[in-house]
């Protein structure tokens, strides 16, 4: 039995009567309302499922302490004192109250958004420190490109503060799941991935991770990566349906805000798809068993499956498990983080240069320069928070902090020197004779091409100064296309020898600040 037929139980066990896990009369409210529970899984005021109840949602939906703790009678005037407290004030009270060094970072930064059972956690990850020990946590990378986009360095700083403060981060790469795709956030059903694919997307997106994190077997805090297609392409349909399909209902996966988005605008949503959170659930339970795992990090849009995969490990196993998601990114204007104009801002150099990666950070707006630098940096608070009162020109020199600081963790210093050296000389004042092109991207093409003539709007798509052909036009018609300094006005326009005037490079310009460069080999 493979993937694919575990991937089918779903449907059989919904139609019985013996799916009481997850059960809905432990979800549902004094309303009885299921559609008020599904809601509050996705707003800011989330329910957190906790043990065999729910938890009064509060405004991050971090659970205050654990249950045992919520049940108990009240014995002293504190807890008379926490009664009379508002949700929101038992949550700035709980947050206040962290001691360990790994949710005071997540706090203080930024990252925190939902976490459950939150002051238990902080006492484990505080018991686990004073015996010399790290606690396991792992967050998972599907393999649905070669190289991951900016959008999933917010996980990897996770990663890295995590391993910084003491504990062992595992990085699952889902080369089972990828097999299924993941549903979330999406209006149709992925493209499906042949194993060669999948493998090539791998080994693509899993070289970065050495850039952040410590990889090894020497200490407790070493960096471990697994990939799930070693258990989930395994899996025997039976065997996987007995133990497992009866602690799931179709009435609360029908609950997720995924599904509800695909099924209001009647698009295709997969049997295949909608196994994507079981698998993902049974992702912590076997973790756990074989490498300890007490934490799964990861995005708020991820929640409902982290909160089953807490609730899977405790029935099967008897587990306390935790999850802790941050909030997803946005920039001031609403835009999703790691797109740009140009297309995905990659996090791997062969797919987009050092200098286009520094220019991404370098143009964050004003309202979210401040913010970044927290997420994305490791400056401290203290220095943080001098630039935050910087006004006017001030805010730019920020800026340029935040992208020589993101640029530096990703690439490295090494390459800074040459991304500063090209914009002083391409960009301040104009491009002078014999003016550095090092850090810019660039592209070769041969004398027989040359020859022939190459269309510009093909070469400012292969530059990435365009998403597109029809993009590179309207950049013509704009007026905001330049071979070297002199405008590009005709969209057939071609690159020919004679446009190499001698040299064997030139320039194309997008704008003030994008540029790419045509050697000639």
């Amino acid at each position: 039995m493979n993937l694919k037929m575990a991937a089918c139980f779903v449907a059989t066990v919904s139609l019985t009567s013996s799916c009481l896990a997850f059960s809905h009369r432990s979800i549902m409210t004094s309303s009885g309302s299921l559609r008020r529970v599904a809601s509050s899984m996705t707003s800011l005021r989330p329910i957190v499922y906790t043990n065999q109840r729910l938890v009064a949602p509060v405004q991050f939906s971090t659970r205050l302490a654990s249950t045992a703790e919520a049940e108990a009678p009240s014995t002293s005037s504190t807890t008379s004192d926490d009664e009379n407290l508002t949700d929101e004030e038992k949550e700035a009270k709980a947050r206040a109250a962290l001691t360990s060094p790994f949710l005071k970072t997540m706090r203080d930064r930024g990252f925190l958004f939902q976490c459950t059972n939150l002051s238990e956690l902080d006492s484990v990850l505080n018991d686990a420190t004073s015996k010399n020990e790290a606690v396991s946590a792992y967050l998972g990378f599907d393999a649905t490109a070669d190289s991951l986009h900016v959008g999933s360095l917010l996980q990897i700083m996770i990663l890295r503060h995590l391993q910084q403060s003491g504990h062992r981060p595992i990085v699952l790469i889902g080369g089972g799941t990828s097999k299924v795709g993941d549903p979330t956030g999406k209006d149709e059903s992925r493209v499906m991935l042949t194993d060669d694919i999948i493998k090539k997307n791998t080994d693509g997106i899993s070289k970065v991770f050495e850039k952040f994190l410590t990889f090894g077997d020497t200490t407790p805090s070493d960096a471990i990566m697994v990939n799930n297609d070693d258990w989930l392409s395994s899996i025997s349909y039976l065997e996987f349906l007995r133990d497992y399909g009866q602690h799931f209902t179709i009435n609360r996966m029908l609950s997720f805000e995924s599904v509800k988005q695909r099924l209001a605008r009647e698009a295709p949503f997969s049997f295949l798809e909608f196994n994507y959170m079981i698998l993902q659930a049974y992702d912590f339970l076997e973790l756990n068993r074989r490498y300890g795992a007490k934490l799964q990090l990861g995005g708020s849009d991820q929640w409902g499956n982290m909160i089953s995969g807490c609730e899977l490990g405790r029935r099967v196993d008897g587990a306390q498990l935790y999850a802790l998601t941050a909030p997803l990114i946005t920039t001031s204007d609403g835009k999703k983080m790691g797109k740009t104009a140009g297309g995905a801002v990659w996090l791997n150099a062969d797919k987009l240069s050092e200098y286009d990666y520094w220019q991404f950070w370098r143009n964050t707006s004003d309202e979210d320069v401040i913010r970044f630098l927290k997420l994305f940096t490791e400056l401290s608070l203290e220095d943080i928070e001098t630039m935050e009162g910087w006004e006017g020109a001030d805010i730019n020199k920020a800026k340029i902090v935040l992208a020589d600081e993101a640029t530096a963790l990703l690439h490295g210093r090494d390459c800074l020197k040459a991304i500063h050296d090209t914009i002083d000389s391409m960009f301040k004042g104009g491009k002078s004779a014999g003016a550095s092109t090092e850090g810019l991207n660039r592209i070769f093409v041969t004398d027989e091409e040359a020859s022939e003539g190459i269309k510009l709007i093909d070469l400012f798509v292969k530059l990435d100064l365009a998403s597109s052909k029809k993009e590179a036009r309207r950049l013509i018609q704009g007026g905001g296309a330049k071979l070297g300094e002199e405008k590009i006005t005709d969209e057939n326009a071609v690159l020919n020898k004679d446009s190499f005037g001698g040299i064997n490079e030139v320039t194309l310009r997008a704008g003030k600040k994008r540029a790419g460069v045509v050697e000639l080999q």
